[in-house]
């Protein structure tokens, strides 16, 4: 415990330069007298820090005393904090890890890739989770990314669409972070092609010892890639025929998704004299398709399939009856 407050210490004079005592006491979460032992070790140590006096005053490090991480340029090193996750580090039992390894970093940085990396990360915040939505709650999660992380198989409980609970025993081979929400690739029940399941559904796991072999040439990357292409295409079952009117291309888009709009009005017909255009929308059913294009209010027409716009049709004329009286009492 002490060693490794010893190195964090250290760290912190390289990144910081100058720290007086109760800055130090307060960053290690320790006394005022700790931080004094600590000082007084390192030096015994043959690190060459000292005290300066007065209001500007504190612990500093003989000038180029420095662990420097060759061969990254201040862009590079920018990169490397614009990665960094502390929200789903955090949700994997990594927040502190994640952290300190942050810390290292930047003191073995060169003075001109540290205020780069420093300053990008005081400048750009990533925020997974879309809109109006929260991440996902998981609690098994630090027991699916133990498991995947160990190679130990889990039973778990898995809710399913429905809901209807399943029993599974799995063999995880990874952990995908996806628009707030955790997934997990495994193999169920002894074999087969691996699956996805969504780690909030879990209700109960229990992990049991032993270890499971994880293929080779197994790539989390390559696999993921492949199911979110299969899973569009399984997703999209029909087409919908509609007439939109003009200048609602960006609500389109916010309404039915950025890569099936674009798709859509790619493809669209020259638009007539009053600028509506036809377009031809994937649609994952009939019921789904009522519900999104009735956001689109006037400005969109189905005229395919014949069920969807009789659908249309019966909610505008129900909408008509509700508004087209007076108000009650």
């Amino acid at each position: 415990m002490r060693a490794s407050r010893l190195l964090s210490l250290l760290l912190l004079l390289q990144t910081r330069e100058r720290m007086t005592a109760t800055e130090l006491a307060q960053e290690l979460e320790v006394s005022i007298r700790t931080v004094y032992r600590d000082v007084e070790a390192l030096s015994s140590a043959g690190v060459p820090v000292y005290a300066e006096r007065g209001p500007a005053g504190g612990y500093r490090l003989l000038d180029g005393y420095r662990t420097r991480l060759n061969g990254l340029t201040a862009e590079e090193a920018s990169s490397l904090f614009l990665a960094g996750l502390p929200g789903p580090a955090a949700e994997l039992g990594l927040g502190e890890p994640a952290a300190a390894a942050e810390l290292k970093m930047l003191a073995a940085l060169p003075p001109e890739p540290r205020f780069h990396a420093a300053r990008m990360r005081e400048r750009f915040h990533l925020d997974v989770p879309g809109w109006y939505r929260g991440a996902d709650e998981a609690p098994f999660l630090g027991e699916v990314a133990e498991a995947v992380w160990d190679q130990r198989p889990v039973r778990m409980t898995y809710r399913r669409w429905g809901p209807r609970d399943v029993e599974r025993l799995a063999h995880p081979y990874g952990l995908v972070l996806k628009g707030g929400s955790w997934y997990m690739v495994a193999v169920a029940d002894g074999g087969g092609a691996p699956r996805t399941y969504r780690v909030s559904r879990i209700v109960a796991a229990q992990l049991l010892d032993g270890r499971f072999d994880r293929p080779g040439g197994f790539d989390l990357a390559a696999y993921w890639e492949s199911y979110t292409a299969d899973f569009q295409t399984r997703m999209y079952t029909g087409q919908a025929l509609v007439r939109m009117a003009p200048g609602i291309e960006d609500m389109l888009r916010h309404t039915v998704g950025a890569e099936v709009g674009n798709a859509a009005l790619a493809e669209a017909g020259p638009p007539d004299e009053h600028g509506w255009v036809v377009l031809r929308l994937p649609i994952e059913s009939v019921r789904h398709a009522h519900w999104l294009l009735l956001r689109l209010g006037a400005d969109i027409e189905v005229l395919e399939p014949a069920e969807l716009r009789a659908r249309m049709a019966a909610t505008v004329a129900e909408l008509a009856g509700l508004y087209g009286g007076a108000l009650p009492d």
